[in-house]
C-alpha cells in the first residue's frame, strides 16, 4: 500500500513538473471577441505550447503573433492572417468602430507586424492579409514534425462570438471589442 502510494505520488510529481511540449494548430479561425482570445492565448503562453499556423487566422486570432513568443510560432504554406479594426455591435446589429480595441490590437502586435499593417494604411473595416513569402519572412516555416503533431484550437467556439460574453466582462473595455 505504501509503495503504491509513493509510486503514485512520484508519478504525479513528475507529471506536474514536466514541461509542456504540446503544439497547438490553427487551421481555420475566423476570430471573435478580443477578451476570450487574449485569455486563451495567455493560457497557451503559460503552458509553454508552440503554435502552428496552418490555415486561416483572422481578426482576434492574429493576436497570437503578439502574445506567443516568436520562437514558439511557425507557419505553413497554407497560413493566412487577416487583420482589421475592432468593432462593437451597435443598434440593430450595426458594427460600430472601437478605436480603443483597435489601439489595443496594434499595441499587442510585434513591431514588424505593426509596420506591415501601417504600410497598408492601418487597420480598417476591410481585411488585409499577411501570407506567403511576406509572412515567411517574419516567422519561421514549420518543418514536417511541427505541422503534423498538433491539436486544433477554436477559442471562438468556446466563448461565443456576439456581444460581450460573461467571460469577457472582466477584461478592460478595449479587450471586449469584437473582432470578426
Amino acid at each position: 500500500m505504501r509503495v503504491s502510494s509513493l509510486l503514485l505520488a512520484a508519478t504525479l510529481a513528475a507529471a506536474y513538473n514536466m514541461p509542456a511540449s504540446a503544439t497547438m494548430r490553427i487551421t481555420s479561425d475566423s476570430g471573435g471577441q478580443i477578451g476570450p482570445y487574449l485569455d486563451k492565448l495567455q493560457s497557451v503562453k503559460r503552458s509553454g505550447q508552440s503554435v502552428v499556423i496552418d490555415g486561416r487566422c483572422l481578426s482576434a486570432c492574429t493576436m497570437v503573433l503578439g502574445v506567443i513568443p516568436r520562437d514558439r510560432i511557425c507557419v505553413t504554406s497554407r497560413a493566412r492572417l487577416g487583420f482589421h479594426a475592432a468593432w462593437r455591435p451597435g443598434r440593430a446589429g450595426r458594427q460600430i468602430s472601437a478605436e480603443d480595441g483597435t489601439s489595443y490590437l496594434m499595441s499587442v502586435y510585434p513591431q514588424q507586424v505593426r509596420d506591415w499593417i501601417n504600410r497598408r494604411g492601418g487597420l480598417s473595416s476591410h481585411l488585409v492579409y499577411l501570407e506567403g513569402e511576406e509572412l515567411a519572412s517574419m516567422y519561421p516555416r514549420c518543418d514536417g514534425s511541427d505541422a503534423t503533431a498538433a491539436a486544433d484550437w477554436h477559442p471562438g467556439r468556446e466563448h461565443g462570438r456576439s456581444g460581450v460574453s460573461e467571460h469577457s466582462k472582466s477584461v478592460p473595455v478595449a479587450h471586449a471589442a469584437t473582432m470578426r
